[in-house]
């Protein structure tokens, strides 16, 4: 709501007048409104749906208001008795918090002017009995989510409810349509356009690379004709004032915590009224905020926020910021977007951003006023991420960004709505498809793949038809598609939505050596996260409670293991970050690599690093692979700097042992950063890719995402863990039902038993289909680990080396580590690092 001070405004005239009761706020406040916030203000009113593109503090929000505001101030107070009136605006954010913070700061020019507005909220953490009122008795602004969003159009009175609709505000509008959620949102977008024709859509962000793109996704979408919403770009604002923290204490060579910089980041919280410290996972946060509280000897008062807190925690936290009664929060990205305090003059991101935009429109919840320049400090975890805080510094500087297109419409999330739509009332297939292919990410849409879908739907699919429970709707005489009984409108309800939470299986060690004589019995070692178990094919060791396991398998919520007796694991355990390093700063990370004249930017201790790896062997160039070799122990290791972010490289490193395996070469194990790829094997990998045993351009070829990605995929779990999510959001499985919730280990045997009747009898079924889809372009980066491939072609060098290099230290001190949270590691680590710097850096 922020706006410049301004001479009091004297008046408008024309297609701009504003409501005299607006006039006189802006001239109590010495405002005037902002000339975007006219024009959008104007063209909104002839109709037409907007795009507002503008930097923090440029007063977004209330742009995207005015339409709604004035509309209903000059509609005046509704005269008691004149029948049901549905809502008028809708209110779309991406963040509970961020609707409940718009609400209070949306009450006070309400409040202020004395317009006769009602404005609620509803989300996931509005009580039972409000919802229901406001469905009885409807605000004029609902601001709410998209889970709520698809909640109300299944509802029979869905059509009542949104017959006087005439605006739907879409917040943060780039980071609600680039995910699953986004693409159910699309379709509940297509249902409100059918209940209430004559809405206009307006979208504001900050950060957005392709505009085009969400354009498109605003308005209706037409066969042979691209439609999309104008645009306002505002240009400007005041360019935050970013550094990186200059540390007295020794960057680290690997690891995440940032613990060398408490001291400076305390000191940093100190000078300033209210900080808020940004991390990319609930694990960093928690430490961090452990940490913090370790050292403070002045008794801050420092909160914690992200997604795992009760939401009334949440709430107190929320409201002690708004109270300006916390000096400092730390948080993950439930606080990313459009929160606006005040009081918050400094933004601290403590590990690498791994996006231009994410880092942006973190830095922009400081000051949160467009012509005062935003400070943040960015706190490098370790000397890579020196470089990627410094190509995401310099990209904020350029204006650069780096927001994900929105992508094809997933099929799972498609399955999801046809039920909802059958929820909500009988419908025609035709003009049910017509409506699904008028939202942008399902324009393309096949009419045979939307038939696919109804049966499934219907009948759960040629292999499931035989049982009643998957029979979700029913085709009557009128041709008509309507839910089978109350029950599954119910349990639809109960379940609807897209997030996930990422389940954990119990690591159980048991006796017996094949996996069809494993014991059930065996000593529970604790859980880990079934993300990383998914990777694995039985035989893999890895490193968990201190010792190294052998993975036989999963059976049901478990994870069956037995002794490994080998020294080192194969794949160790990696506790990074959640966010995928964006392709934008990896590019940027290669090139400030190959230019010894970015150096300068750097810190002298990271400087000289690279230095003396300039000496030692080579920096590559920007489309260059360096693949070093070298012995250490009784190992013989190949590092491959590829800087495509982990989850390509995790993939790559799967089929690069397979290949070398064939080959003979013996691979023993492989370790992944969002920088490089380490596998070690008992061959010397060095003099056989010299005899071309195999060559590397054998090795890197593009063809092993055909067969060999085929086979690691039959051989690992990770397509069964994937089809669950999907069977979950299709609504083939429900996790929730009346009164109860299925365990994980309930969840996990249905999927299995499911997954398992499909791959024998119906391998084309449209969920299987949607699950490979999923893991080709999330869990496997196979896109962008086929770019790099086409890129590296022709473009790979090998340096034989007689000992670990500079560049190779960090991932090295990776494999065998156990992602155990405290200081003990951070000493072990220190012991590695020191033996191996010495060796790297020439001074044993």
């Amino acid at each position: 709501m922020n706006q410049v001070p301004a001479p009091p405004l004297t008046g408008t005239s024309g297609p701009l007048a504003l409501p005299e009761s607006f006039l006189r706020w802006f001239a109590k406040k010495g405002w005037q409104p902002r000339a975007h916030q006219l024009d959008l203000l104007a063209r909104v009113r002839s109709g037409e749906s907007m795009l507002l593109i503008a930097p923090t503090g440029a007063g977004k929000t209330l742009a995207g208001f005015l339409p709604s505001l004035t509309a209903l101030a000059e509609r005046g107070k509704v005269p008691p008795g004149s029948g049901f009136r549905g809502i008028h605006t809708l209110y779309i954010s991406p963040l509970k918090a961020l609707a409940v913070d718009i609400e209070r700061n949306l009450m006070k020019p309400v409040s202020e002017m004395g317009l006769p507005i009602r404005i609620e909220n509803r989300t996931g953490d509005t009580p039972q009995a409000k919802r229901q009122r406001q469905k009885v008795d409807p605000p004029d602004i609902l601001l709410t989510t998209p889970e709520q969003v698809a909640l109300l159009i299944a509802n029979g009175e869905a059509e009542r409810f949104f017959k006087d609709l005439k605006f739907v505000i879409f917040d943060e509008l780039h980071s609600l349509v680039t995910s699953k959620r986004g693409h159910l949102l699309a379709l509940g977008l297509a249902r409100l356009r059918k209940l209430a024709p004559d809405l206009t859509t307006i979208g504001l962000s900050a950060t957005v690379a392709d505009p085009m793109d969400l354009q498109r996704w605003l308005v209706s979408q037409a066969p042979e004709e691209e439609r999309h919403a104008g645009v306002i770009l505002v240009e400007g604002g005041a360019k935050p004032d970013i550094s990186i923290l200059k540390s007295d204490g020794r960057v680290p060579w690997a690891g995440h915590s940032a613990r060398y910089a408490m001291a400076e980041v305390y000191e940093a919280i100190k000078r300033h009224k209210t900080a808020l410290l940004f991390v990319n996972t609930r694990n960093q946060a928690e430490l961090l905020f452990q940490e913090l509280w370790t050292i403070n000897e002045d008794s801050l008062p420092i909160a914690l926020h992200h997604g795992s807190l009760d939401a009334g925690q949440r709430r107190k936290v929320e409201a002690a910021m708004a109270d300006n009664r916390l000096r400092a929060v730390v948080a993950t990205s439930t606080l990313d977007l459009g929160i606006d305090w005040g009081d918050v003059d400094l933004v601290i991101h403590v590990g690498a951003p791994k996006g231009a935009s994410r880092l942006a429109q973190r830095i922009g919840r400081a000051n949160h006023r467009m012509d005062e320049p935003s400070q943040a400090i960015l706190v490098p975890g370790n000397r890579f991420e020196v470089m990627e805080c410094q190509a995401a510094l310099d990209a904020n500087y350029l204006g650069a960004q780096d927001t994900p297109p929105v992508g094809r419409g997933a099929l799972d999330v498609l399955a999801q709505h046809v039920l909802g739509m059958a929820c909500a009332a009988p419908f025609d297939p035709l003009l049910l498809y017509d409506e699904i292919t008028s939202a942008s990410p399902y324009r393309d849409l096949a009419w045979e793949t939307f038939e696919r879908i109804i049966d499934f739907v219907a009948t759960g699919g040629y292999a499931l038809r035989t049982y009643e429970r998957y029979a979700r709707i029913r085709k009557t005489a009128d041709g008509l598609w309507r839910v089978s009984n109350a029950r599954v409108a119910q349990q639809y309800r109960l379940n609807v939505g897209t997030i996930i939470e990422t389940p954990m299986l119990n690591v159980r060690l048991v006796s017996g050596s094949k996996r069809s004589m494993l014991g059930r019995g065996g000593l529970t070692l604790g859980k880990v996260e079934e993300f990383f178990l998914e990777m694995l094919s039985p035989g893999d060791t890895f490193l968990f409670g201190g010792k190294v396991l052998r993975f036989e398998g999963i059976r049901e919520s478990e994870c069956l293991v037995t002794q490994g007796y080998q020294m080192d694991p194969k794949i160790p355990s990696y506790a990074g970050g959640k966010f995928p390093l964006s392709t934008y700063l990896a590019s940027r990370v290669r090139s400030m690599l190959a230019d010894p004249e970015a150096h300068g930017a750097l810190p002298d201790q990271v400087r000289d690093w690279l230095s003396v790896q300039r000496d030692v062997s080579m920096l590559p160039r920007e489309d260059e692979l360096l693949v070093e070799t070298f012995p250490r122990g009784n190992r013989f290791f190949m590092i491959a700097y590829a800087f495509e972010g982990r989850l390509a490289h995790q993939t790559l490193g799967m089929l690069l042992t397979r290949r070398m395996d064939r080959a003979g070469l013996q691979p023993m194990g492989f370790v992944a950063t969002d920088y490089s790829l380490a596998i070690w094997a008992m061959e010397d990998l060095g003099a056989a890719f010299a005899a071309g045993r195999p060559s590397l351009g054998e090795l890197f070829d593009e063809d092993m995402l055909g067969d060999d990605l085929e086979a690691w995929l039959d051989e690992s779990f990770l397509l069964k863990r994937t089809f669950r999510n999907c069977a979950i959001i299709a609504g083939l499985i429900e996790p929730r039902h009346p009164g109860k919730e299925k365990t994980g280990r309930q969840v996990t045997v249905s999927s299995d038993l499911i997954y398992d009747v499909l791959r024998s009898h119906e391998p084309d079924h449209i969920l299987l289909e949607a699950t490979r889809n999923d893991a080709a372009t999330g869990l496997l980066d196979i896109g962008r680990l086929g770019d790099m491939l086409m890129r590296i072609k022709s473009h790979i060098t090998h340096r034989p080396l007689t000992r670990v290099s500079p560049l190779a230290v960090p991932i090295m001190l990776e494999i065998g580590r156990e992602a155990v949270p405290g200081q003990s590691q951070d000493l072990l680590l220190a012991e590695a690092a020191d033996e191996l710097i010495s060796e790297a850096m020439g001074t044993d």
